[in-house]
């Protein structure tokens, strides 16, 4: 509605289907009232991911920071990363399980069930499989034993390690990275309009939020997320501030000083003539009674433009 101005019918698709849920928007080029037709301008496609970053951090949704040209690439090759693999995905889970303090082995199978592990049984041999899919929507084909994970990872290490016997670090490949969260401070205590209307305090806190979100992504836009960049592109920002305020300065000086040049130039020209037969009349009374502000004029400028 903020792109389309609720001039164009539009439809919104998401996307829960995908480990990274998102959406499509398609909307109708032709307004509503058929008068007009939308026109795509250079940098709409940015324009539409600029808004969608702001009303996804305005309702704290994370956002892609550095978005890269996705033909032919998966999600993971898009942000420039390798998609774990299921045996890494495995890991992660039975890592999470174990989280879960299960008493015995039969209780942490239950947990990996609950978390949507497959668990199939053959005999002695105990084999898993992911039920989720991943990126491209694929769902994991085979079955994985456990005697094919890492040493940490297999039958007998996550027996040893339900009783206390084994300490392990979680697997690195499949944990994923933290997502960045933004620190957003909001002091309205003490607005007294804010204390009297639940209202205006609710507008305020959108309207702050609403700003972080524009701030965050200006930084992103700026490659500025780093504080010591920040700071070092902040200084620089203020010093070139600085030089040019100088230059500003003294260019203002010495526009005054043409101007008044300028004056004075256009004085003596004007009255030239005028003092000029002045002097003629060996500097006559009566003319100067006469004249006397054009004389004046001319002997005040040919003062300035002597000193």
């Amino acid at each position: 509605m903020r792109f389309t101005k609720g001039n164009h019918a539009f439809i919104v698709a998401t996307h829960i289907d995908k480990n990274h849920i998102h959406n499509h928007v398609v909307f109708n080029s032709t307004t509503l009232n058929s008068t007009h037709k939308f026109v795509n301008f250079w940098g709409s496609s940015k324009a539409i991911r600029r808004l969608s970053d702001q009303i996804c951090l305005e309702h704290g949704l994370s956002v892609i920071e550095n978005p890269k040209p996705s033909k032919g690439k998966n999600y993971h090759k898009w942000l420039g990363r390798k998609e774990p693999s299921w045996r890494d995905k495995l890991a992660a889970a039975i890592d999470t399980a174990l989280e879960g303090k299960p008493t015995d082995f039969d209780a942490f199978l239950k947990l990996l069930q609950e978390a949507d592990v497959e668990i199939r049984r053959r005999g002695d041999t105990i084999s898993l499989r992911m039920e989720t899919l991943n990126s491209q929507g694929k769902k994991q084909k085979g079955f994985i034993r456990f005697r094919s994970l890492p040493e940490d990872y297999t039958e007998s290490a996550i027996r040893e390690r339900i009783e206390g016997k084994r300490k392990v670090q979680k697997t690195r490949a499949a944990t994923p990275a933290p997502a960045q969260k933004v620190s957003l401070l909001i002091d309205i205590q003490n607005s007294i309009k804010a204390q009297d209307s639940p209202g205006y305090e609710r507008w305020a806190k959108i309207f702050n939020l609403k700003q972080a979100a524009q701030t965050l992504l200006f930084l992103q836009d700026n490659d500025l997320t780093e504080l010591d960049v920040l700071q070092e592109k902040a200084q620089k920002a203020k010093d070139d501030f600085n030089g040019i305020s100088v230059r500003i300065n003294t260019a203002d000086s010495r526009m005054k000083e043409i101007a008044t040049l300028q004056k004075h130039i256009g004085a003596y020209s004007k009255t030239k003539d005028v003092f000029d037969a002045y002097r003629t009349s060996k500097y006559s009374k009566k003319y100067l009674a006469e004249h006397e502000q054009a004389i004046t004029a001319h002997r005040a400028a040919k003062k300035y433009l002597t000193s």
